[in-house]
């Protein structure tokens, strides 16, 4: 598939064959709007729908591509239950419910976390989200806090010796394994089936994406960006909405394909 030459607003990508095309799904601000608080957003029946019709018509290859912990994307999907890589590919289940943890050293967050302690005391804008092998810090309610956050998590990450990163994403710096990022995760399920031997698309909305859009790109398939912004991602969407109504045109296309 052929992309444009600029990723424009509203130039979205053709209709992608089910049966030959692997889904790779971000969830905040791809499948739902961004929120104020990350417990504030809700998977609703329509989205669960659309998404359990489009596991069914790929033959299973489709995997959210989340930030989130998997018990986190579990709960807000129930009762449907889809692969999943969580917290940027720290954690991933295949298509056959097999939970892959790659093996890190968690030492290090120990320290972190009576930091943000004291941080998010100090700082009542300040919303902080241990995911267990990450934590993020959301400075949505008070966006001062963006260039001395970023300052005291750079000074902190000197003592990790390389292990974890830091990962910008809309009004939050997460501190996440190093060298695991949604591409990888991509990428491994790739070589799974049903997933393996199909063209990949990969849909996302912020900086943590750009791993998945590049590794997509390098395979010649389908990455789309959400919104507006620089990008490597090779089409676009305007909205969230926009993201549904793609897919939804993905099963009419399928609906309509002669036998």
């Amino acid at each position: 598939m052929r992309p444009p030459e600029m990723a424009e607003a509203g130039n979205v990508p053709p209709c992608c064959d089910p049966t030959a095309y692997a889904y790779f799904l971000d969830f905040d601000g791809t499948l739902v709007e961004i929120a104020e608080h990350p417990d504030h957003v809700d998977a609703d029946f329509h989205l669960l729908r659309l998404l359990q019709d489009l596991h069914e018509a790929a033959g299973g290859a489709l995997a959210i591509i989340s930030g989130r912990p998997i018990e986190q994307i579990d709960a807000l999907f129930h009762p449907v239950k889809l692969a999943v890589a969580g917290q940027h590919g720290a954690e991933r289940r295949d298509a056959f419910g097999v939970l892959h943890r790659h093996r890190l050293e968690t030492g290090p967050l120990e320290a972190l976390r009576v930091a943000a302690d004291h941080w998010q005391r100090a700082h009542p804008g300040l919303m902080v989200e241990d995911k267990g092998l990450s934590i993020a810090f959301h400075f949505r309610q008070d966006p001062a806090l963006a260039a001395p956050l970023h300052r005291l998590l750079h000074e902190h990450l000197t003592g990790f010796e390389g292990s974890f990163q830091l990962q910008t994403g809309k009004m939050v710096v997460e501190v996440k394994p190093a060298g695991l990022d949604k591409g990888r995760a991509i990428r491994e399920f790739l070589t799974e089936p049903p997933f393996r031997g199909r063209e990949a698309v990969f849909i996302g909305d912020d900086d943590t994406d750009e791993y998945g859009f590049a590794e997509v790109n390098s395979l010649g398939g389908v990455s789309a960006k959400v919104g507006s912004g620089p990008s490597n991602a090779a089409w676009r969407f305007d909205d969230v909405s926009a993201v549904r109504v793609w897919l939804q045109h993905i099963l009419t296309c399928a609906e309509r394909r002669p036998l």
